[in-house]
């Protein structure tokens, strides 16, 4: 029996879903999780229950300390993890993409400078310090910007600002939101960059020896100018020409070739305009959410389940265009505590939608973006064609009422 070393993160929407992928294939898992490590002991969990991804140089000898087992591959379920799985194939002597390169994607600065060297389409840039006051910074791009924590995924802390003011507004929430959410928020500081005008698209991809295979192009309907960059519908197949397919293909392979990421899934977001295909973002591991279920009907299998046979050097399946499938990650409309959600059965009958899976529970504190990294749920369409698949998420969503409370802000004693 085949043995991965799969690293679940607890806050992960999908470790359910490569655990029973696993247990379809009939391969041994050693789960690798994140627990916190005052508390992990206490409640009888394994070390290898309490590493801290966060801290890949640190995480890797944990690991390597406490694995027993021989390993054919290890992987990460999220972007949390890909750091330390690409650290740990290197020392295991296992195939994978070298550390560096992996640690580039990751970086919002690092990929934009390789992208400014190697001639792609690149927005003017810069890196803003965390001790420079942005009121007196003399590089600033011209307006409207962008501005980014430099390794937050999910559009968490990133904000456009079209003129001072609302730079200033921006930096001081992208500050606070990385300070919160990245130990070494200190020694980062954000990315800031000409705004990109367009339609946004992503690509679900496999890369073997540094060929891309394309499961899926994804449009996104919504148009997504800001302030906040909430992804909501994916839509595939996209309706673009084909000849613009083929050179979103061309330009992700290549930018992955010069990255040095060669092997292994890959999931990245475009802008397209006259000027061509700009490339936002490139992470190495597959989509976020629960969102690679509507590949089902092209792959034939979980998406899942290919990232693993993929892995394990099986057999893979060849994507198949069938009618429109389409997600919708269900927005958190606003900061509160969640209390429930009504209008599900109405929303379930509506012709195309396949599925609705609320993600949180009663009395979870909901986070909208650019700050929260979660959504209220998914619900999931498939129809003859995209558009149809579109309307039918739509009117699925427009059909649920999310009950939010404010949050009670205590006032302090003596008032």
């Amino acid at each position: 029996m085949k043995r991965v070393l799969l690293l679940l993160p607890v806050a992960s929407y999908r470790n359910e879903d490569f655990l029973a992928a696993a247990r379809r294939l009939k391969v041994e898992v050693i789960p690798v999780a994140d627990y916190c490590p005052r508390l992990a002991p206490r409640w009888g969990l394994a070390p290898l229950f309490a590493v801290p991804f966060d801290r890949p140089q640190v995480a890797v000898e944990i690991v390597l300390a406490h694995l027993r087992q021989q390993i054919d591959a290890v992987l990460a379920v999220d972007d949390h993890g890909v750091e330390l799985a690409a650290l740990l194939r290197e020392r295991l002597g296992l195939a994978g993409n070298p550390p560096a390169a992996v640690a580039t994607l990751r970086d919002k600065l690092a990929f934009r400078q390789l992208l400014a060297r190697e001639g792609f389409n690149c927005p003017a840039f810069a890196l803003l310090p965390e001790a420079v006051d942005p009121a007196d910074w003399p590089a600033r791009p011209a307006f409207p910007v962008v501005v980014k924590a430099r390794r937050l995924s999910g559009s968490r802390a990133v904000v456009r600002a079209d003129d001072l003011r609302g730079f200033l507004a921006a930096v001081r929430e992208a500050r606070r939101i990385q300070k919160r959410a990245d130990r070494e928020a200190k020694n980062l500081g954000l990315v800031v960059e000409s705004f990109i005008p367009g339609r946004e698209f992503a690509l679900e991809g496999l890369l073997t020896e540094g060929r891309l295979t394309v499961l899926a192009l994804f449009d996104k309907p919504d148009p997504l100018d800001g302030p906040y960059f909430e992804e909501t519908i994916y839509v595939t197949p996209s309706r673009l020409p084909e000849a613009l397919q083929a050179e979103i293909a061309h330009t992700v392979e290549v930018a992955c070739r010069a990255a040095g990421v060669a092997t292994g899934p890959v999931h990245a977001e475009m802008r397209v305009n006259d000027a061509g295909v700009w490339l936002l973002e490139i992470a190495p591991r597959s989509i976020g959410g629960l969102c690679g279920r509507i590949l089902r009907h092209c792959l034939g299998m979980s998406l899942e389940e290919v990232i693993l046979r993929h892995a394990l050097g099986e057999e893979l399946p060849q994507p198949v265009t069938t009618g429109g499938n389409g997600v919708m990650m269900i927005p958190i409309p606003r900061r509160g505590i969640y209390e429930g959600v009504t209008g599900l059965t109405q929303a379930s009958a509506v012709p195309g939608i396949t599925g609705i899976e609320i993600a949180v529970t009663p009395g979870t504190r909901l986070l909208p973006l650019p700050e929260g990294a979660t959504y209220l749920g998914f619900i999931f369409a498939r129809a003859p064609t995209p558009k149809a698949a579109e309307e039918a998420l739509r009117e699925a969503h427009a059909r649920l009422c999310f009950h939010i409370r404010p949050e009670v802000e205590i006032a302090p004693a003596g008032r």
